[in-house]
């Protein structure tokens, strides 16, 4: 199973990132991802035997807990790249408000899981929800103008739980559906 825990943004926002990905249609070498399935990405975890996943499950929830983060509002907005705006290889929408809760979260994660003996990041956690990956640059000159000159608000979700998910790829791109979720307390 390839596996990764995600905070999911409503379906209510889903238009307004689909809104914003149109704003970076002329770019040429951006693969858009799938606004219904917006998520800030906690831990990518790989991919997981399946008789870990009880395991992965218990570390999961004592994570939530262990981060002791009540349900909170995120905020969606602004712009960015990765790793650099002279190399993009992704174009993310960012978070405004919340971020703190979800770096509290994340650590917590990456506590636990690399104490599994999941590898731990190689980079700091940026919350974010990824738009697009760029495949060549051809509109390089597009999204560097678009991530300096734009401040979107996208809009505001509560967060009530983190949530274990599993991503199949597919020929129309990754399928994501939810393993298990974990409940802020």
């Amino acid at each position: 199973m390839r596996l990764f825990a995600s905070v999911d943004l409503p379906n209510d926002l889903a238009e307004p990132v689909a809104d914003l990905q149109d704003e970076f249609a002329d770019a040429s070498g951006l693969e858009f991802t799938d606004p219904a399935q917006a998520h800030v990405t906690m831990k990518f975890l790989g991919d997981v035997d399946e008789d870990r996943l009880p395991a992965l499950e218990r570390a999961l929830g004592a994570a939530v807990a262990d981060a002791a983060v009540d349900p909170f509002t995120v905020r969606y907005g602004g712009l960015g790249v990765f790793p650099s705006l002279e190399y993009i290889s992704v174009v993310w929408l960012g978070v405004a408000d919340g971020g703190e809760e979800l770096t509290r979260l994340h650590e917590a994660i990456e506590d636990r899981t690399t104490a599994m003996g999941f590898d731990p990041d190689d980079h700091d956690f940026t919350p974010h929800v990824t738009l697009a990956r760029m495949t060549h640059a051809g509109g390089k000159e597009l999204v560097q103008e678009l991530v300096e000159e734009r401040e979107p608000a996208i809009g505001e979700a509560r967060v009530d739980e983190v949530r274990l998910t599993e991503s199949t790829l597919t020929d129309e791109g990754p399928v994501y559906s939810t393993v298990a979720s974990f409940p802020l307390e």
